[in-house]
C-alpha cells in the first residue's frame, strides 16, 4: 500500500524520532513538528497504521513502530547513546542492525519461564554467542490484526527445557523454536530501508523468499513442508 504524503511524513517522523531518542513526545508535538493540524495528523496516523507500519491502543496512542515499542515487551535494547523499548525477541536483534551508530547494543531479557536475565551485545557483524532459544508462539500469517500479542509471545527462554515449561504451565500449543543465531539472521535485514523515504514492506513472496533464505522453513512460516 503506498502512503499518501502527509502519511509518509508521519512515518517517517515516527521511525526517526524512535531510532533517534528510543522515546515519542505526544502527537501534538509530533504534529507541530510536521506542520500538520490534529485531525490532519491523525487522519494520516490512522493511514499508517492501516498500511501496518505502526500498532495503535486506544485510538491513537503509538504501541509499536517495528522494530520499536513504546512499552516494555520484555527486552530492552541498550547502545552507547540510547536506550530502546524492543518489541519482542525479532525486534530487539533488529535495532543495532537497523539504527546508525547502535552497533553494538547490549540486549537484555528475562527467561519467561524461569526468570533467569539475560544478556547479549549485539552487533550488525555477526550474531551473539549463547545457547539460549528463541520461541514465536503465533504463525505468520496470524500476526494481524493483533501484532502487539504476537509480539509479546516471541521471548528468548534458556533452553527448550524452560520453553516446554512454559507451554504446559501455560497451556500454550508449540510455535516455532530457533537458535540465537537463526534469530540475529531473521532480524539483521529484516526492516532494511524502514528509516528511508519512501519505504513499502515485504509482499508475500518477497517474505517468504527472506525467511527461506534465513534458513527458516516450514508452514509456520508460509513455506512448504521441508523448504
Amino acid at each position: 500500500m503506498t502512503l499518501s504524503t502527509d502519511a509518509e511524513r508521519v512515518r517517517l517522523e515516527v521511525y526517526r524520532t524512535l531510532a533517534r531518542d528510543g522515546v515519542l513526545p505526544g502527537n501534538d508535538v509530533l504534529a507541530g513538528r510536521l506542520a500538520l493540524a490534529p485531525a490532519t495528523f491523525r487522519a494520516a496516523l490512522e493511514e499508517v497504521a492501516a498500511a501496518r507500519h505502526v500498532i495503535l491502543k486506544d485510538g491513537d496512542r503509538i504501541e509499536m513502530a517495528h522494530p520499536f515499542a513504546t512499552r516494555s515487551f520484555r527486552f530492552s535494547v541498550m547502545s552507547d547513546e540510547t536506550l530502546w523499548w524492543g518489541g519482542c525477541a525479532w525486534d530487539s536483534f533488529a535495532i543495532p542492525n537497523l539504527v546508525p551508530g547502535a552497533s553494538p547494543s547490549l540486549v537484555a531479557t528475562t527467561c519467561p519461564a524461569c526468570e533467569t536475565p539475560h544478556a547479549w551485545v549485539v552487533t550488525d557483524a555477526a550474531p551473539p554467542p549463547g545457547s539460549q532459544v528463541a520461541h514465536f508462539l503465533t504463525p505468520m500469517h496470524e500476526i494481524w490484526p493483533d501484532a502487539a500479542h504476537a509480539c509479546d509471545h516471541q521471548q528468548i527462554f534458556c533452553s527448550e527445557a524452560c520453553v516446554d515449561a512454559w507451554l504446559e504451565r501455560t497451556g500454550e500449543p508449540r510455535g516455532y523454536v530457533m537458535s540465537l543465531a537463526t534469530l540475529w539472521r531473521l532480524a539483521a535485514k529484516w526492516y532494511e530501508g524502514r528509516l528511508d523515504s519512501p519505504y513499502s514492506r515485504r509482499e508475500p513472496a518477497e517474505a517468504s523468499d527472506y525467511f527461506r533464505s534465513v534458513g527458516l522453513s516450514g508452514p509456520f512460516w508460509g513455506l512448504p513442508d521441508g523448504d
